[in-house]
């Protein structure tokens, strides 16, 4: 037997590996960072039998309550992925599986390359919508790119749509895929209808470098980019300092932050109650894009999530508090679950790639109920 984690976004630590049922690994901490929860690696062996996988001390993850319910993704072909057998007995977890060919890979969600993200970037620049634009580098010397969509000018709204501030949470850029798909679609008047009134500007993956080495939640430097929004700099945290630089520039009236949560099994979004300048008209837009939402797609509900912020009480180094506070703009983070959605649950696959993309394109339909509102 061989497991291997030496790939873009690979991320495991080998024990032991001596015996099918008794194999121990340990995730490997993100760098500089006690933050640990992703994991992606691949199992080379000679037999169809079962497998005792264990993962050594999660209970000390960034956040233990994500393993309760969970089951662990693998795929043969790496394009298809399915949930196997999971049991986290409060300290480790436990995947039990039998392969049925030589190679099989596992990861804590449907992975999303580096390669498949420059793909995704050259596949948009093709639209005569499209601009792409360099924003600058990430420590690691990788690109922090921008897609600009729509013909910029004063009258029309703009819309930001960012994924992957926290680089294990792929399932954000099989969102903004899903989104992109859409909006590029000439068949579609509801995208027709918003590059008519609307421009996009959408950044796939704000962490790069944390995406290739395999980081739940960090960049190269073990700094979480969703905390820096307040005073950004080039040393710690370029990717937030060129993007919100960009933000400056051009102005904002939409930010959409798209996220993952390993604990809470449903869609929903986190807005801006605690911010400073919270008002009648913030909490009325806020309340008329998420009953939009709500008729866009069943997988979205507002009933589970997260407790709001007490008036003033916003953490203004968050991106969703610091852009609604800096651009008196409809501001919110998106949340998926890294298991299911409880509300339409899928045995097989749980909440995975493919419905993460369609959500990223019912997505639109809300952006497009409340665009005349956001000015």
């Amino acid at each position: 037997m061989y497991i291997s984690s030496a790939f873009d976004s690979g991320n495991i630590e080998v024990l032991k590996c001596e015996h099918p049922e008794a194999i121990e690994l340990k995730i490997r901490r993100d760098h500089n960072s006690d933050f640990f929860q992703w994991f992606h690696f691949k199992l080379v062996t000679a037999g169809a039998e079962r497998h005792i996988i264990t993962l050594k001390d999660v209970d000390q993850a960034a956040y233990p309550k994500g393993w309760e319910h969970y089951h662990a993704m693998a795929s043969y072909d790496r394009e298809e992925w399915f949930r196997v057998p999971t049991e986290f007995n409060g300290k480790d977890l436990v995947l039990r599986f039998t392969p049925e060919q030589e190679t099989v890979y596992f990861a804590y969600f449907v992975p999303y390359s580096w390669e498949r993200h420059l793909d995704l970037l050259q596949w948009a620049q093709q639209s005569a919508w499209v601009q792409q634009e360099h924003l600058g580098e990430t420590l690691d010397g990788r690109e922090m790119s921008l897609l600009v969509i729509g013909e910029p000018s004063p009258e029309k709204r703009n819309i930001w749509v960012i994924g992957r501030q926290h680089p294990g949470e792929s399932m954000a850029e099989w969102f903004i895929e899903g989104l992109l798909e859409h909006l590029l679609n000439d068949d579609e008047p509801v995208s027709r209808e918003l590059l008519e009134q609307a421009v996009f500007y959408v950044v796939p993956n704000m962490n790069p470098d944390g995406s290739v080495r395999g980081h739940l939640r960090t960049n190269a430097a073990g700094v979480n980019l969703n905390r820096e929004w307040a005073t950004p700099s080039l040393e710690r945290s370029p990717e937030v300092f060129h993007v919100l630089k960009k933000m400056d520039e051009v102005g904002v009236d939409c930010f959409l932050d798209v996220h993952g949560d390993e604990a809470i099994p449903y869609n929903f979004v986190a807005g801006c109650e605690g911010i400073p300048s919270y008002n009648e008209r913030h909490k009325a837009l806020e309340e008329a894009f998420k009953a939009a939402y709500a008729r866009a797609t069943p997988e979205f509900q507002d009933e589970f999530g997260y407790d709001k912020d007490a008036p003033g009480q916003a953490n203004m180094t968050v991106a969703c508090a610091a852009v609604g506070e800096r651009f008196k703009c409809l501001s919110y983070t998106i949340e998926m679950p890294f298991k299911d959605n409880d509300n339409i649950p899928d045995p097989y696959a749980g909440w995975n790639d493919v419905r993460s993309r369609q959500f990223g394109r019912d997505t639109l339909k809300a952006v497009y109920e409340v665009l005349e509102q956001l000015r």
